[in-house]
């Protein structure tokens, strides 16, 4: 879906087929849920030739997710793009990077890490035996890092406008130019909650990092246009390493 996967595996045991196995996953998600393919199933559900009653259970599991987190979010997180077409990828990403890992669980491997566009979960501990080190990028400077975390068994998820320009929009504004926040960073239990409350806190402007702060198990990282960074009342566990 036009983003750069990467995965590192530290276990003994692993071997190629587990990174195949990782990336025959990956593209069956390109082959189902790209927007960008005419070939895929959501194109084929957006032009009429495909009804969602008669779609795989993936897309229906995706679909009940995404109408989940639209009323978690007050409709904050919406499916529907500008166009009227529907783009789940806002979604998609974090959920099937938790399922990529989860298959590398069920696989027997234990320390890992699975990255695409951005979004990251990680497993276990690294090559060196501590935790997996995630830069924050500086918005305004991207070759520059301005925080570090430490994750051990999370997932973290940046959304912004710095890299991508104006691809996130608010469904109560579709009009909005988003101008006060312009990077967004959540940790959560796993990549799948961090993407999916990031994706609609950055479309709160700055009230997101306050939604953040009230959701149970999730901590946050905002940059404004000032270059000025918010965090929520726990973030700061996670910059430590402890290994």
């Amino acid at each position: 879906m036009g983003m750069p996967i990467t995965v590192e595996i530290v276990d003994p045991a692993v071997t190629q087929k587990h990174l195949d196995a990782v990336f025959a996953y990956f593209t069956s998600i390109e082959e189902r849920f790209s927007v960008f393919k005419d070939t895929s199933e959501i194109t084929k559900i957006n032009k009429g030739q495909q009804i969602i009653s008669k779609a795989s259970a993936d897309m229906k599991k995706i679909f009940r997710l995404c109408e989940e987190t639209k009323q978690a979010t007050q409709g904050y997180f919406d499916i529907v793009a500008r166009d009227g077409s529907l783009n789940p990828s806002g979604i998609v990403k974090g959920w099937s990077i938790y399922q990529a890992s989860e298959l590398l669980k069920k696989n027997g491997m234990h320390h890992y890490y699975v990255e695409a566009g951005g979004d990251i979960q990680v497993s276990g501990s690294n090559a060196d035996n501590k935790p997996w080190s995630i830069g924050i990028r500086n918005p305004f400077k991207h070759e520059e890092i301005v925080k570090i975390v430490y994750l051990v068994h999370q997932g973290i998820a940046t959304s912004g406008t710095y890299l991508r320009g104006q691809h996130i929009y608010n469904p109560h504004d579709k009009t909005e130019v988003f101008s006060e926040v312009v990077s967004l960073s959540v940790i959560g239990p796993n990549i799948y909650e961090a993407d999916r409350f990031a994706t609609a806190a950055f479309a709160m402007g700055r009230k997101g990092i306050e939604f953040i702060e009230q959701l149970p198990g999730l901590e946050g990282y905002a940059i404004d246009k000032n270059g000025i960074a918010t965090m929520t009342s726990n973030f700061d566990t996670y910059t430590k390493s402890y290994v």
